[in-house]
């Protein structure tokens, strides 16, 4: 069984705003692996919980319904109860700043960049060596952050998100068929963000 978790923030104020493409892509791998039948949310785990199958495999698709900076309690929820192991069956879809908008990249672990959703996550877990996929929704410029990231895209910036919201959902079911590796040498060879921007490895962003 594998979990893949989109972060973002509950209520319709928060629909559709840079801060929620987790959600989206969740989403979306809900209208295309889950069964029509049963592919109604149910509330678990503080959040909002859909069973689907990809590749032959039970995958959980889980938005939790926390705010950004409490995801990880719904996350090590869901991890606890199924008995998983974050390191093979953790999937974090998650918005990133640092990022030109629609770019993705993979990473089979690492520090949160300032990023409020992965820093909980890693401090309910205790550990940082789980998989996420980052979807670039451009840098604020001169917007306050906190604006910037609860607002929602311009026209241009929809156009360039849209592919990669498709990536990032085929890479997530790359993911639970090949794992990290195989999902990373096929997403990120046709996404290569400048290194400088990784936040992974280096950032100054408080969100």
């Amino acid at each position: 069984m594998k979990l893949v978790a989109g972060l973002g923030n509950p209520g319709p104020e928060y629909d559709r705003t840079r801060h929620n493409v987790g959600f989206a892509v969740v989403d979306r791998l809900a209208r295309r692996f889950a069964d029509p039948a049963t592919a109604v949310p149910r509330a678990k785990f503080s959040g909002l919980l859909v069973e689907s199958v990809i590749a032959g495999e039970k995958v959980l698709l889980l938005k939790p319904t926390l705010y950004m900076n409490r995801s990880g309690q719904s996350i090590a929820e869901a991890i606890r109860f199924y008995k998983l192991d974050p390191s093979t069956d953790l999937l974090v879809i998650v918005d990133d700043i640092a990022l030109p908008c629609g770019l993705i990249r993979l990473r089979g672990d690492g520090g949160g960049g300032g990023h409020n959703g992965l820093g909980d996550i890693s401090t309910r877990l205790g550990s940082s060596s789980w998989a996420r996929c980052r979807i670039g929704i451009d840098p604020p410029g001169r917007i306050p952050q906190k604006d910037y990231v609860l607002g929602r895209f311009t026209p241009e910036q929809q156009e360039a998100l849209e592919p990669g919201l498709e990536d990032a959902t085929s890479a997530a079911a790359c993911w639970v068929e090949h794992g990290i590796s195989k999902a990373m040498n096929r997403f990120n060879r046709r996404n290569t963000p400048d290194e400088a921007n990784d936040t992974d490895s280096k950032s100054t962003q408080v969100r």
